[in-house]
């Protein structure tokens, strides 16, 4: 447990919060968070999640984007459904994407639980692409991401990080609630 470990998980909260209420801030936020993030698993050698954390802040410049120009008239971020081939497309290409990056960590690095770790990587790039379109099926994403996240983190002695996507999965659930029946409306 460090400072940097503790600034990231605070900025973490505060990030899903700004999500589930669809506050175009989230963006500026989760920026720091990664960043900081990127340090705490390189040095952890969960290297799948040091790099997703790049990916991480080019997605969230991307949302940041999309969000600010799909408002409703009211200001209100304006949320959406994908369709059931499509949502399975996404889950067949996260499997796939799964077992591919898996493969490269245990190969050619030095990585821990290599499968395990790509496992949230790829899950949370499915997430988070979908978050940035506005999709409510991100939150399916997002839990599954925070289930198998915990005890990655625990085993990695990460606590507060593990602690932080445990707070992850309650927000995520509470998200999907929120957002589908926003979209409902």
């Amino acid at each position: 447990m460090s400072l940097l470990e503790i600034i990231a998980v605070l900025l973490g909260i505060t990030n899903i919060i700004l999500i589930i209420r669809r506050s175009v801030w989230n963006f500026p936020v989760a920026i720091v968070m990664v960043a900081l993030y990127f340090v705490i698993f390189r040095d952890a050698k969960l290297y799948s999640d040091a790099s997703l954390q790049i990916f991480f802040a080019i997605v969230n410049m991307y949302g940041w984007w999309s969000w600010t120009r799909n408002k409703a008239d009211s200001g209100i971020v304006v949320v959406r459904r994908i369709p059931k081939t499509g949502y399975a497309l996404w889950i067949l290409g996260s499997v796939a994407a799964i077992w591919g990056w898996g493969a490269v960590m245990h190969a050619e690095t030095d990585a821990s639980y290599p499968y395990w770790d790509a496992s949230v990587a790829m899950l949370s790039i499915a997430g988070q692409i979908l978050m940035a379109r506005r999709f409510v099926e991100n939150w399916h994403f997002w839990i599954v991401v925070n289930l198998i996240s915990i005890p990655l983190y625990a085993m990695k002695e990460l606590y507060l990080t593990a602690g932080l996507y445990s707070v992850f999965l309650v927000l995520a659930v509470a998200g999907l609630i929120e957002w589908r029946k926003v979209q409902q409306r």
